[in-house]
């Protein structure tokens, strides 16, 4: 993941050497001239810089991307050990009682089984929904209702941050507030807390508030030096 970072950085260096706004000679000419040759270079300029940072938020929707989709392995291979210790103690509790003795499972612990394979696949199915059938709007749903069911399970700061990310790109920003100040503030431990302060920055920068906006990356940078979410806030810093 840190190379993908990096790479991000090395492209757009590379965008902002190869598309430098156009140079023109402004001491020529009558008022009028000079005045529109000023306003041609300042409206390349801010082109140019727009481009910049559409490259940089796609390159950084990418990374987001590579990490969702190893997000997913980690807990499909961890619902397969899960089930697999499973099996290893039925195996034993059957191997260690007389055959009369084998009893069927009680609903307590159907229902428990039950509830935790629903969890998992609710989870699997939001994720599958962006990552390989890419219906980021039937996806949005499918999160807030995960978080709705399982407002603690594991999964629930990831989720919440894909349903952050995901109305974030729709620019509703109130609904993608609430849902990285949920990883923020109730997920102090989970890996997605710097992510969702620098999306936090982001959406205080698109609404105006700058002060709000340096305030969050400065936390980044302070709380995860050394992160990628740190290196992308430190880029915002700059930027500001």
């Amino acid at each position: 993941m840190k190379y993908a970072v990096i790479s991000a950085a090395i492209i757009l260096a590379g965008a902002a050497h190869a598309a430098p706004a156009p140079v023109e000679d402004v001491a020529g000419g009558s008022s009028d001239d000079r005045v529109a040759r000023l306003e041609r270079i300042v409206k390349a300029k801010q082109q140019t810089e727009f481009a910049m940072q559409q490259r940089l938020e796609a390159l950084q929707q990418e990374v987001l991307d590579l990490r969702g989709l190893s997000e997913q392995q980690s807990y499909q291979i961890e619902q397969m050990l899960q089930r697999q210790r499973q099996l290893y103690e039925d195996i034993a509790n059957i191997s260690s009682k007389p055959a009369a003795a084998v009893s069927r499972p009680s609903s307590n612990s159907a229902t428990a089984a039950s509830s935790t394979l629903g969890e998992t696949a609710s989870y699997e199915q939001a994720v599958n929904l962006v990552l390989k059938e890419k219906k980021y709007e039937a996806a949005i749903p499918a999160f807030a209702q995960f978080i709705e069911s399982y407002p603690d399970s594991s999964y629930a700061p990831n989720a919440n941050y894909w349903l952050g990310q995901l109305l974030y790109n729709k620019s509703e920003f109130v609904g993608a507030t609430k849902a990285f100040t949920t990883v923020v503030d109730k997920f102090k431990d989970s890996g997605k807390r710097g992510e969702s302060l620098v999306k936090l920055g982001m959406i205080s920068e698109k609404t105006g508030d700058k002060a709000k906006a340096k305030a969050y990356y400065q936390k980044v940078v302070k709380e995860y030096a050394n992160s990628a979410a740190a290196r992308i806030a430190q880029q915002q810093l700059s930027a500001l």
